[in-house]
């Protein structure tokens, strides 16, 4: 059984937000007419606290992009972004919810950042997304949402350690391509075992 997984699209995350990735926005439509499509499709949802261990104002001396590092290794300082409650947090607004069947919202242990839907980046303390999956029976999950380079390559990765066969939507992620990480990210989730799909392929 398939699940469509939507990653943190938020207004953070598009044009005009926190943390903006360039067209960002692009994929919504592309992720609209996919969600007809499947009969479990989820989301995920960036949720941080105020003075989040992982925004560079959090730290003294430290401008945005900075890369510190932590107990579970290195952490990128991001701009204040998807603090809880706050509208850049919110789905963006011509994003079609109404399918989603769960939203998983990670990154809200003001300590530890979490790009995977999985895991925590400490790559141990778990979501409860892969307990959630199994007992619905899905095998397949196809990735959309942003970013390419980061919680949509930590979730496909992680995906593939669950056991899960992971395809991701090409046409329907973004990526922010910090010094190349695009390109990487684009290798890591191929050597890994991830296949790439289109929407059209899927329509």
């Amino acid at each position: 059984m398939n699940a469509l997984l939507i990653v943190d699209v938020q207004n953070d995350f598009c044009p005009g937000g926190a943390l903006a990735v360039p067209e960002g926005d692009k994929v919504v439509p592309v992720i609209n007419k996919l969600t007809g499509k499947f009969d479990v499709v989820l989301n995920t949802q960036d949720w941080h606290p105020d003075g989040h261990h992982s925004f560079a104002s959090s730290h003294e001396g430290k401008k945005p992009y900075d890369v510190i590092k932590v107990d579970y290794g290195d952490q990128v300082l991001w701009p204040d972004h998807c603090v809880q409650g706050s509208r850049g947090a919110e789905f963006h607004p011509d994003l079609n919810i109404n399918t989603s069947q769960l939203i998983v919202r990670k990154g809200f242990r003001k300590p530890i950042d979490s790009y995977s839907a999985f895991f925590e980046n400490d790559k141990t303390t778990p979501t409860g997304l892969g307990g959630y999956l199994r007992e619905r029976g899905i095998t397949t999950i196809y990735v959309t949402g942003l970013a390419a380079d980061f919680c949509v390559k930590w979730t496909a990765l992680d995906a593939i350690k669950e056991g899960f066969q992971v395809n991701v939507v090409e046409d329907a992620v973004r990526g922010i391509d910090l010094d190349g990480s695009l390109e990487l990210a684009w290798r890591e989730m191929d050597g890994a075992g991830a296949r790439k799909t289109s929407s059209e392929a899927l329509l």
